[in-house]
Parts: C-alpha cells; sequence; structure tokens
C-alpha cells in the first residue's frame, strides 16, 4: 500500500481550519462554557486607578519577581511573597481590542495543526484507509495538537483547572471535527 503526501492533503487541511475556526467562534461567543471563565475582580475601579498612573507597558509580568534563585531564597523575598499580593499578570495595549490580529492568528495555527496532523497521517494511513482508521489516527493527533499544551498552564501558571478542563473539551471537540474532515476526504 501506498503513503500519502501531507501535500495530496489540502483540501482537509483547509476545511478542517475553517470548520475549526468557525466552531471555535461559535463556543467562545455563545454564552457555553466559557463565560466564567475570567471572573471580575474585586474592587475592579480602584485596583485600574492604583495601576493607571504607573504606565505599565504591555507585556507578562510575575510579582513579586526575584533575580535569581540566590533572591528567591532570602527572607525580604520570602517576606514579598508573605505579605502578597503574588501575581501572574497579562498587560494589553489600552484601548478597544482589536481581534484581526489574533482571529489572524489562530485562523494559522489551526491550519499549522491541520497541517502537522496531515502529515503524520500522510506517514501512517494509506489510500484507502477507512474512515474510521483515519478518524482515530486524526483526532488523536489533532486532539495533541490542540489541546495538551494547556495542562501546562495549570500546572505553572495557576490557571485554573476548570479553565482547563473546559479548554482540553473544546480541543477535544475541534480533533472530532478535524478528525472527521479528514475521515470524509480522505483519499480512496
Amino acid at each position: 500500500m501506498e503513503h500519502l503526501t501531507s501535500l495530496s492533503l489540502w483540501a482537509p487541511i483547509l476545511l478542517s481550519a475553517v470548520i475549526v475556526f468557525v466552531l471555535s467562534s461559535v463556543i467562545h461567543m455563545a454564552p457555553l462554557w466559557h463565560r466564567n471563565d475570567y471572573p471580575p475582580m474585586p474592587r475592579e475601579s480602584e485596583v485600574l486607578d492604583a495601576l493607571r498612573p504607573l504606565g505599565i507597558p504591555p507585556g507578562s509580568y510575575m510579582i513579586p519577581r526575584a533575580g535569581g534563585m540566590k533572591e528567591m531564597k532570602t527572607p525580604e523575598f520570602q517576606e514579598r511573597l508573605t505579605r502578597g499580593p503574588v501575581l501572574l499578570m497579562t498587560v494589553l495595549k489600552n484601548g478597544p481590542i482589536n481581534m484581526t490580529t489574533p482571529l489572524t492568528l489562530w485562523f494559522l495555527f489551526l491550519v499549522l495543526v491541520a497541517y502537522l496532523t496531515a502529515l503524520v497521517a500522510a506517514h501512517t494511513l494509506y489510500y484507502g484507509d477507512s474512515y474510521r482508521h483515519v478518524f482515530k489516527v486524526v483526532g488523536l493527533v489533532s486532539f495533541l495538537g490542540y489541546a495538551l499544551a494547556l495542562i501546562q498552564n495549570s500546572v505553572w501558571l495557576a490557571r485554573p483547572w476548570s479553565v482547563t478542563v473546559k479548554g482540553l473539551i473544546d480541543g477535544l471537540i475541534y480533533a472530532a471535527f478535524t478528525a472527521g474532515t479528514f475521515g470524509w476526504l480522505w483519499p480512496r
């Protein structure tokens, strides 16, 4: 039996990326399970009023932050941790949120996951493989691409496990649609 090339799979690559793009938009815009991923900050207006004069540039920050392992062990740094607050914080650019760049990058990410999935599928599956076999291989590989790395956000960045589990469920849904698209369009 002959293996395919990933280039012969551009139809399912692009179509699955479009389907997952639309599906993810519906999941995140509809008031489903992501509505409470980011609860309101207690005393938000006071927090904003305190932070605004500092002019913090966009970026990701850890507060308090030690300069190295040696400083982390000092009583002064331990006191800063104890006093708190201890934050992992992302600061965005001021002004209205422009979704063009994130949505473009998201679509490119979906194409990348579908392409890498096709690359694995092209080297493990054959022309004429059954829908079920294609679905299993493509579903597993695409799930790994869409979702598995989200776990490290809960492990290292203290993201609530409930948010990570919802992201894993999203990834499972995206993988199922990707697998279905590849299974449907698999060369016979």
